[in-house]
């Protein structure tokens, strides 16, 4: 007998009509490398010989310790188990299942019985009934918050691969006893969030016997029991402030979580006679899954695998009879319940999930037909019935040179194929293409086509080399298609066909005026600073004295003006609107400017004050007029090229005072002068703070007021002794015009924008996703709605950033270009084209300096998004004048579709008739070439990308959540979606930079 020393693990064996098994699993028990372990079996209301069975094994090894119950289930079991375990650490053993010879040694030291408790855990391998082992089932890392969001949507681990603190299993209560299955998964979910640290062992130790007739279980006791777990898991989630779940959150919902599960256990089963509606109404509710497609189509691939148990996964296309009934009906059960497309998309990850087990199969899946061609033997191939779309994998001998994914339309002959591995794989080279007679008759009449491009280049000189280069390389291209077989019923011909009936139907193209441009002579070159100014004053008013921001200022500096002032002089008069007003408050003003054009306007607009002198001065170069009361030079001073120049003028000034004579000045704030407080981006050396500092360094002059306002500060200074100054927080004058307000930075110290395009270069684009910036609509739209003033405080916070706006055309060219872009570069995107883009985001975008692109649905412009109509008042969309306006003031318009259909529910040739259908539109009604378009609700697929390109597009987005790199799809271009119903402070993270001020 074998006699037991103090054990460092138990393990809780379950046993029920296990007398075929059980001695097995003990066995690999007592196999292990090392001895010290005790396992505890609960014999539970054995029907068979198990209890003798197992009562001899115990009496054999000591190790072995023998208990008995009535059925009450394998939880029960465990927790009984449990009870009588003498070791710290244990692990569950099914009776049926065994262990590695060196899981002991191997897992043992990962486990700890501390703070936090720490859980180890391995891979595991089904073994077949007839013997052969299934792939391994790599387990996932489960780190930090990962565990906890792992187990919220499914059991991430085989119950017999885990060891953990048996006073961890006391303390969370065990297992419960109310679930039949699911217990373990409960199990670890609720050990997740009490602070169990989990940590992997990167091996394959537990193996898990498949028995004929037990596949999955009883599937309505699976999906019920995963209702019960997910149900705990989002009241635990909850109750831990956990983020909420969402795809862009990483954590999966309930209602996905469920419906995977329902998803697998029928695949698993593959039983044609499951009833899988009733399985569906079991669940409290059915999610959209659509952005989840790729995932599903794993899930069900998984289950087919676990229940048809092929050797490989790829293996499963060998026999599409015995599984394709039970995919199909599963697709068509979370298809009525999503997205329209959303089956399809699963109908692709599938395919390309079983394609990639193995490049060289040929398989036709629904609507997708998967080729494997061989570059130096290509032979004619029918379109599978049904088949739209085409997934060519190239090989040259048994190198795989590249992979073509694109819709089909006809027939691939030897020159259909031909295309995409010359335009997409770029595999031209592994063509086997003799110089025969009729190549180079082709070769010649592509090369006369294209005679005028050759007349154009030179060989000498690198970029036209370059030039000629590629010019040769098309050339050749396009005699080898030329002179490859096809035919009336292939791709090419019958995609040439239908784009040139599409082209018959589409109206004539009557492009609206676009505005014409001004022919206006380029300004001469100043040669002085009489010139300069003289060019300022050609148009009146050139920075419009007479709006609001300007008559407060003057009101806020005419209240500075000490009552009695005999004589005053104004530096920098202009055209005198401020002169106008001091003349009513002093004896006599001298105004005066630099530029003979400000005079002669001042002139006029004074000509009836007869205590107004006017007269033209350079104030740096001349001498001022001296024994003056007072002097008022404003929004000048900061034109000096440096402070020796500024100290210079403001001697100057303070010699041209009496003695009691106040200085009154006023400058704006500028970032560059006080970088840690809102103020304008102008590219002056200095601005208020400077030239306030400066002035109080000079002798005799003493600050006495000050009129500070967000924007600007306006003082007045005595040339006597004062006591303390006076401070006067007033607001500055609104609306502020968009020329003014463009140039301001709000908030505390950020980065300028010419500082970052000077010292940063990035390979990637953040671009924003926004649909209507409003207050009100209907609750379930919430987080499509941006309020006016959050959107504001956004740009705001962009602005400060160093952050500029490039629009889809200029995007386009910069990732076509390869190279690094400099600064700070976003795209604001905004989709559907609401009225609210206008009335509400376009002033705050130009009043922050930023361009964005709209997105239109040319079907439905000046209507309303009919689209929402099953969630409450649809919201008005722009008119075509609206948007004409708009494109006039730099905003970049492209297709959101004419329909708002989700291009993944459309046949190929109604996308590629709508796509062009809507571009055109764009293009007559604007009056310039349109090359976006944004795909409603993101929805695009293996075919969208190729139609689009053939519609006339150069680049497209989706709504997947990332930021656009240079290795993205042009067509496939990542959004990141600004969600109304988020807090301000998501929209920092969201841009990377987490934490930063905003608001």
């Amino acid at each position: 007998m074998v006699t037991a020393m103090a054990p460092e693990i138990s393990f809780l064996i379950p046993a029920y009509n296990a007398q075929d098994t059980l001695a097995e699993a003990l066995a690999s028990l007592q196999r292990q490398t090392k001895a010290n372990w005790q396992a505890v079996v609960v014999d539970d209301g054995s029907s068979d010989r198990t209890w003798e069975l197992l009562e001899a094994l115990a009496a054999a090894d000591s190790r072995i310790v023998a208990a008995r119950q009535a059925n009450t289930g394998a939880a029960a079991a465990r927790n009984h188990a449990a009870r009588l375990a003498a070791a710290p650490l244990l692990c569950m053993l099914d009776a049926d299942d065994w262990l590695d010879p060196a899981f002991i040694e191997t897992m043992l030291p990962m486990a700890a019985d501390g703070s936090p408790p720490a859980i180890a855990y391995c891979s595991y391998r089904r073994v077949a009934p007839d013997g052969r082992p299934m792939p391994v089932e790599q387990a996932p890392l489960l780190a930090g918050d990962a565990a906890k969001r792992e187990f919220s949507s499914f059991c991430a681990l085989a119950i017999h691969t885990v060891v953990f603190p048996k006073s961890l299993f006391e303390r969370v209560g065990g297992m419960d006893e109310d679930l039949q299955t699911c217990e373990e998964w409960d199990l670890w979910l609720r050990m997740a969030f009490a602070g169990a640290e989990f940590r992997r062992v990167d091996a394959c130790l537990a193996f898990y016997r498949m028995k004929p007739g037990s596949l999955s279980g009883d599937p309505t006791k699976l999906v019920r029991d995963a209702i019960s777990v997910t149900a705990k898991a989002e009241a635990l989630r909850r109750q831990h402030g956990l983020p909420a779940e969402g795809p862009e959150t990483g954590w999966i919902t309930p209602a996905v979580s469920r419906l995977r599960m329902l998803v697998w256990v029928v695949a698993a089963k593959h039983d044609p006679t499951l009833d899988i509606a009733a399985l569906a109404a079991l669940l409290p509710d059915m999610p959209d899954v659509a952005g989840y497609e790729s995932f599903f189509a794993g899930v069900i691939l998984h289950g087919l695998q676990t229940g048809l148990l092929p050797d490989r996964a790829n293996d499963l296309v060998d026999a599409p009879e015995q599984w394709w009934p039970t995919f199909s009906r599963l697709v068509r059960l979370i298809q009525r319940h999503s997205l329209p497309g959303t089956g399809r998309k699963i109908l692709e990850a599938a395919a390309w999930q079983l394609s990639a087990g193995n490049l060289r199969r040929s398989f036709t899946l629904g609507t997708v037909q998967v080729e494997s061609v061989t570059l130096g033997a290509l032979s004619r191939i029918a379109r599978a019935e049904q088949a739209d779309t085409l997934i060519m994998h190239g090989f040259s001998g048994d190198a795989h040179i590249g992979t073509f994914v694109g819709p089909l339309w006809g027939d691939l002959s030897i020159r259909a194929q031909i295309r995409p591995i010359l335009q997409e794989m770029q595999a031209g080279d592994h063509l086997e293409q003799q110089p025969t007679l009729a190549y180079a008759a082709a070769w010649a009449r592509e090369a006369l086509r294209g005679y005028r491009s050759y007349g154009g280049l030179i060989l000498r000189g690198g970029r036209r080399r370059a030039r000629l280069e590629k010019l040769l390389v098309r050339t050749g291209r396009n005699a080898v298609l030329a002179q490859a077989p096809g035919d009336r019923q292939d791709n090419d011909a019958r995609l040439s066909d239908i784009l040139r009936d599409l082209e018959r139907g589409l109206p004539p193209m009557r492009r609206a005026a676009a505005a014409a441009p001004q022919n206006e002579k380029p300004a001469p070159q100043a040669q002085s600073a009489e010139d300069y100014w003289e060019q300022v004053f050609e148009r009146p008013d050139p920075w419009n004295y007479l709006s609001v921001y300007e008559q407060v200022k003057y009101a806020q500096t005419l209240s500075l003006v000490p009552q009695g002032t005999e004589t005053a002089l104004e530096l920098a008069c202009a055209e005198g609107i401020f002169t106008e007003k001091l003349a009513r408050a002093v004896g006599r003003v001298t105004a005066t400017d630099i530029s003979q054009r400000a005079i002669d306007r001042a002139a006029k607009r004074c000509r009836d004050l007869s205590n107004v002198e006017l007269r033209v001065l350079d104030f740096v170069r001349q001498q001022l007029p001296p024994d003056q009361d007072l002097i008022l030079c404003s929004e000048v001073l900061y034109y000096m090229k440096d402070e020796e120049m500024l100290a210079d003028i403001c001697r100057k000034m303070a010699a041209a005072l009496k003695p009691g004579g106040c200085l009154i000045t006023a400058h704006p704030h500028l970032r560059r002068d006080e970088p840690g407080r809102t103020g304008f981006d102008w590219d002056h050396p200095f601005g208020v703070e400077t030239i306030r500092r400066v002035l109080a360094e000079q002798a005799g002059l003493a600050l006495e007021e000050t009129i500070d306002t967000a924007l600007y500060a306006i003082h007045r200074f005595r040339k006597a002794t004062v006591a303390d100054p006076v401070l006067r927080a007033e607001t500055h004058g609104t609306p502020l015009d968009v020329d003014v307000a463009k140039h301001i930075i709000s908030g505390p110290a950020g980065i300028a924008r010419e500082a970052a395009w000077a010292t940063e270069v990035t390979t990637s684009v953040p671009i924003l996703m926004y649909h209507r910036i409003a207050e009100d609509g209907p609750a379930a739209l919430r987080r499509f709605r941006t309020p006016p003033d959050m959107f504001r405080k956004q740009m705001q916070f962009l602005r400060r950033h160093g952050y500029y706006a490039v629009t889809a055309p200029t995007l386009a060219n910069l990732l076509r270009s390869g190279k690094p872009i400099q600064g700070r570069p976003v795209m604001l995107s905004f989709d559907d084209a609401y009225l609210d883009f206008r009335t509400n985001a376009f002033p705050i975008l130009a009043e922050n300096d930023f361009s964005a692109d709209v997105f239109v649905v040319t079907d439905k412009v000046g209507g309303r998004s009919d689209w929402d109509c099953a969630y409450g008042e649809p919201a008005a969309l722009m008119e075509w004048p609206d948007m004409q306006d708009l494109q006039q003031k730099g905003i970049s318009f492209g297709s959101h579709l004419a329909s708002h259909t989700p291009a993944s529910a459309m046949e190929n040739d109604a996308l590629l008739a709508e796509a062009r259908r809507s571009r055109h539109a764009l293009e007559t009604r604007l009056g310039s070439s349109v090359v976006s378009i944004a795909l409603p609700y993101g929805a695009t697929d293996f075919r969208v990308p190729g139609i689009l390109s053939l519609a006339g597009y150069t680049i497209g987005f989706t709504t997947r959540a990332a930021t656009a790199a240079f290795s993205d799809n042009v067509f496939g271009l990542p959004r990141l979606e600004v969600r109304g119903d988020r807090p301000l402070e998501a929209f920092p993270a969201l841009m990377g930079l987490p934490g930063a001020f905003i608001g």
